[in-house]
């Protein structure tokens, strides 16, 4: 019974996250007439204020001495703080620029983009279904940037991004709410000093557009921590297909409402190059979803194997006994 409710825990902690995710684009625009930078700066310098309350509602501080000990993770983490930074900087101005489906389009190519750089980054290799989804990935790009008369950039910079956030954040292997309060860390100084600096110029929003507007740009901090908290609790409580199912609750999310709320474009060449995308999604699901079904029968069978031969060594020792009296 434990186990059936950490499950139903964890998914419904994996719905809220993604659905989360996939409702921001109709936060941002909220925040205007703040620009992108500035929001992305605010988002910095809140962030880190409410996971260090976090940390010390939960005392979770053990683990920044063995941190601060190991330069090469620290110089990972900053890594990673800048990658997301350029994630998050683009993604709202996208959001707030009027190219939601493009970046929906992003994180729809994300996973592809992530199995490209296992292969030319770790050496892994591609069963022959993840060959076909990327090579389909690769021609809806094609088709795509026909349609646009030229790349989708702000797609590619922001799967590419993501991917490398992901990769780095996969070698630190440090836990989200640890690992973000150093990303915030890693970029509050400079982002407070953007923000000073805009107070100084006097364009600064934070106090000028009403306590509304204020309390909206402060709140981001929590806009920013309550998904990746919650994907924390899901991630430790339910498979990783299951994740890797639910991830595409975001990017569908946001398409929905690039289309249906926003109003934005979308002629023939580029429902071409979603479809391709999502032709090629549907086959690296299939196959994940066949590969983690194989993997368990193979290890069932291993168990099963496993007891059979243990039975009869077993049944020697009892009958032992009985046989000498």
């Amino acid at each position: 019974m434990q186990g059936t409710n950490d499950q139903r825990a964890g998914l419904l902690s994996g719905f809220a996250a993604y659905g989360m995710w996939g409702l921001v684009p109709l936060y941002w625009p909220l925040l205007k007439p703040a620009g992108a930078v500035e929001i992305l700066a605010h988002r910095m310098v809140w962030s880190l204020g409410v996971v260090l309350l976090l940390l010390l509602a939960l005392r979770r501080w053990s683990w920044i001495g063995p941190l601060l000990r190991r330069p090469r993770k620290l110089g990972l983490l900053a890594v990673a703080a800048l990658t997301i930074t350029v994630n998050w900087g683009l993604y709202i101005w996208a959001v707030n620029s009027g190219h939601v489906v493009e970046a929906s389009l992003g994180y729809f190519i994300n996973p592809l983009v992530t199995i490209a750089m296992g292969v030319l980054l770790l050496g892994e290799r591609l069963r022959p279904a993840q060959w076909a989804a990327v090579a389909t990935g690769v021609a809806a790009v094609l088709v795509l940037a026909v349609g646009y008369g030229k790349p989708p950039w702000i797609s590619l910079i922001l799967a590419f991004s993501f991917a490398t956030y992901g990769l780095v954040k996969k070698k630190v292997d440090m836990g989200g709410l640890e690992s973000l309060t150093v990303e915030t860390a890693v970029l509050f100084l400079p982002a407070l000093g953007y923000l000073v600096w805009l107070s100084a110029q006097g364009t600064a929003t934070l106090t000028s557009e009403g306590a509304g507007h204020t309390a909206l740009l402060a709140s981001t901090g929590v806009v920013t921590a309550v998904p990746l908290i919650l994907f924390g609790a899901a991630a430790i409580r339910i498979p990783l297909s299951t994740i890797g199912l639910l991830q595409y609750m975001t990017p569908v999310a946001q398409f929905i409402l690039g289309v249906a709320y926003f109003h934005e474009e979308m002629p023939p060449e580029r429902w071409a190059g979603f479809g391709l995308v999502w032709a090629a999604l549907i086959v690296l699901t299939w196959d994940a979803l066949r590969t983690a079904r194989r993997t368990r029968a193979q290890a069932q069978a291993a168990r099963l194997a496993a007891v059979a031969t243990a039975a009869p060594a077993g049944s020697d020792r009892t009958q032992t006994p009985s046989s000498t009296t």
